[in-house]
């Protein structure tokens, strides 16, 4: 099982489901395609007023899926790829889609999953929800343009306690920092979240797209047009020992040895 993400539609609100059972909705690969076709389909949908993302069961998304990353990682070109056409690919057709993404966010929120929270409009979030990109842990960096979007969404302060100190920050936190919209207990996020969705479906359908084309304008300026100016170089690391034994570490359930 590799994962999915699984879009089912109900009246004029789209559900989009992170589902990786027993990793806690971990992006695999094929994950990362499946998100960029979904929204880029979704863009295209008239019948579609609002966007409710989430994941399946207890968790929203507990980062990359950690247990294909040797297979490609360590290769400069391959991680190239993998982030900036797959990865970016996936976020960049979030990032792009007129219709308004509600986000509904239980358990870990965690790198990727912070990546993919970034992209949404509004986000309403379980009491226990944890949020994080713990990825010193593992030995490398957040990419460039990944990196400029969890900071313009999640605020400079929080984006270098992640990155920097592998912190996990609680959803109480996280409102007050400005990430989210609303932190509600765990029994009622879903019916919260929903009805979130529901209330934008019902307003003006076209407005809500031309703001929403006025906040991706308004967005590219700054961060995001130097972050493009470090790919050229953002990948050197890939076969640095680091990198290695932070992935390897992880796969084998071990503390990394820095």
């Amino acid at each position: 099982m590799t994962g999915r993400v699984l879009l089912t539609v109900e009246g004029s609100v789209a559900k989009v489901t992170l589902s990786h059972p027993g990793k806690l909705n971990a992006m695999s690969r094929a994950m990362w395609s499946q998100l960029r076709d979904v929204f880029l389909a979704l863009q295209q949908r008239s019948d579609v007023r609002c966007v409710l993302l989430r994941g399946e069961g207890a968790a929203f998304c507990a980062g990359g899926d950690i247990s294909e990353y040797p297979s490609f990682r360590f290769d400069e070109a391959a991680l190239r790829g993998f982030h900036e056409d797959e990865v970016w690919g996936g976020l960049q057709a979030m990032l792009d889609c007129d219709v308004p993404i509600v986000a509904q966010i239980e358990g870990a929120c965690m790198g990727a999953g912070m990546e993919i929270a970034s992209c949404c409009d509004m986000r309403l979030a379980a009491v226990s929800a944890k949020f994080g990109a713990p990825i010193a842990k593992l030995g490398f960096p957040m990419a460039p343009r990944e990196a400029a979007l969890v900071i313009r969404a999640a605020g400079e302060l929080t984006a270098r306690e992640m990155l920097l100190a592998a912190a996990v920050v609680d959803a109480p936190t996280m409102l007050q920092r400005g990430f989210l919209n609303r932190v509600l207990p765990d029994v009622e996020v879903a019916n919260e979240a929903a009805a979130m969705a529901e209330r934008v479906a019902g307003l003006a359908q076209a407005a809500a797209r031309l703001n929403k084309q006025s906040f991706r304008a308004l967005a590219l300026e700054g961060r995001a047009r130097v972050a493009t100016d470090l790919i050229a170089s953002a990948y050197a690391y890939a076969d640095s020992a680091e990198h290695r034994e932070g992935v390897a570490a992880f796969v084998e359930k071990r503390s990394p040895r820095f």
